[in-house]
């Protein structure tokens, strides 16, 4: 079959891929989308445990109602009614057993909403709570005035800076940090940290909303993205393995070669891999250009999910964060989804953000690591049998979110005047989140209809 000007080739089936390839096949391409696994998703995906029926994410994933490129391609594809919104934002924080207070917006408008959860925060005195919202507000002074500075600024120095004691880092600055940007705050950006800030916490009330998906993650977009594209005239083919990017005489790409010997045409290609996959596509002399050579030097932040089966509910908040233990997140998925199961009351799902010192211990150590911190934190857990525990790891989770590497990301037009990029990595101005996946990816495709003259 001839190639035509609206034939794209995009690489890679995650949230990035697929969002790329919604929206071009709304704007009249016809596109294929390769995807290596075989199942979509990449590493927001999910898969069904079988012993209880509960389907188990890869990551834990939580949306936000400032994700409006997400939401916005979830109503595209037909499927924002698969998620569930927690209007206001409620984080049960736990400094000890018995020892909680939450964060709890205010019916105010935005951004005034957040002043009510600051000030009735009560792990930190009157003065802390008083000194911690005057932070965010010199916060996002900086953010407007002096992006510049804050870019080359970790999340520690920003501190520094906003004079914060010891106790609100620990408290509330560096739990979100981490949360957010998967990383130690001695390393991550301040920059990063404002962005999320301000889209998160000092916009609209309803941008402060969790949003969950009802469904796993990959029943969540993957199979409705597919059929729009199928709908289209397009094709979305797991198990295909992209070997290489092949170039014509005038330095553009022709072809993409497949691990099985055969070769796809197109007159644009999206690579939404990760960089160190998309490194091995391209030949020797594109790695060489100064654009590609530097994703060399990005590093990755891993993250460890442990999923846990208890004979017993053992507590009756949906999202709870742990101060001063190697755990910091427990997500309560029978509370969540108001789901309660027959065969385990009780399932809980834990994460370690920024986990490099852990992500090589064995799967049985780091169950043990957050069984214990559970006890410790919550008293009624001691008593609970553990039916199951999955341990899941991500060694390159996401991009390391530090200064240097922050600066280093590409954007989604490169020097090869057909191929753009898309992924979570890509510079978009937010953290490695499934927000900046779903804009890079309608960046991309707005960038080839552009260059297409749709």
């Amino acid at each position: 079959m001839a190639v035509e000007a609206k034939d794209v080739v995009v690489i890679g089936g995650g949230f990035a891929g697929l969002a790329a390839g919604v929206a071009l096949a709304e704007k009249g391409f016809r596109v294929a989308v390769l995807e290596s696994k075989p199942g979509l998703g990449g590493r927001a995906c999910s898969f069904t445990e079988p012993t209880t029926g509960d389907f188990v994410d890869n990551g834990q994933h939580v949306l936000m109602g400032c994700y409006h490129e997400t939401l916005r391609f979830l109503d595209r594809i037909g499927a924002r009614d698969r998620l569930i919104f927690h209007r206001r934002l409620e984080i049960e924080m736990l400094d000890g057993p018995g020892r909680r207070a939450t964060l709890r917006t205010s019916r105010l408008p935005g951004p005034f909403h957040m002043t009510g959860a600051l000030l009735r925060y009560r792990h930190l005195t009157i003065r802390e709570r008083i000194r911690l919202m005057l932070g965010g507000m010199r916060l996002m002074r900086l953010r407007r005035r002096e992006r510049e500075r804050l870019a080359r600024m970790s999340v520690a120095e920003l501190m520094d800076l906003l004079g914060q004691g010891a106790r609100a880092r620990q408290c509330f600055w560096y739990p979100l940090a981490l949360a957010t940007l998967n990383d130690d705050p001695e390393l991550a950006s301040a920059a990063l940290l404002a962005e999320v800030l301000k889209r998160g916490f000092f916009s609209r009330r309803s941008d402060s909303a969790f949003v969950y998906s009802r469904v796993g993650l990959s029943d969540l977009y993957c199979g409705a993205a597919s059929s729009l594209i199928d709908r289209a005239g397009g094709v979305v083919a797991p198990r295909a393995i992209v070997d290489g990017l092949e170039f014509d005489d005038s330095g553009r790409i022709a072809t993409v070669r497949l691990r099985d010997g055969g070769r796809l045409g197109a007159a644009n290609f999206v690579a939404a891999v990760p960089p160190q996959n998309l490194l091995k596509l391209l030949p020797e002399a594109a790695v060489a250009d100064p654009f590609f050579s530097r994703l060399q030097a990005l590093q990755s932040s891993p993250i460890v999910c442990v999923h846990l089966w208890l004979d017993r509910e053992v507590t009756d908040s949906a999202f709870v964060g742990f101060i001063g233990t190697t755990t910091q997140w427990l997500f309560n998925k029978r509370r969540i989804f108001e789901r309660h199961g027959e065969r385990a009351p009780g399932y809980l799902s834990f994460v370690i953000s920024g986990a490099r010192k852990l992500v090589e211990s064995s799967n049985d150590e780091l169950a043990a690591i957050v069984i214990n911190d559970l006890r410790a934190m919550i008293p009624a857990a001691r008593e609970a049998r553990v039916l199951k525990a999955i341990v899941i790891r991500e060694k390159h989770a996401t991009i390391a979110p530090d200064p240097l590497s922050d600066r280093s990301r590409p954007a989604v037009v490169t020097p090869i005047d057909n191929l753009f990029l898309a992924g979570d990595w890509i510079q978009t101005g937010l953290p490695a989140t499934i927000e900046s996946a779903v804009t890079s990816g309608h960046a991309a495709a707005s960038a080839i209809a552009a260059r297409v003259g749709a």
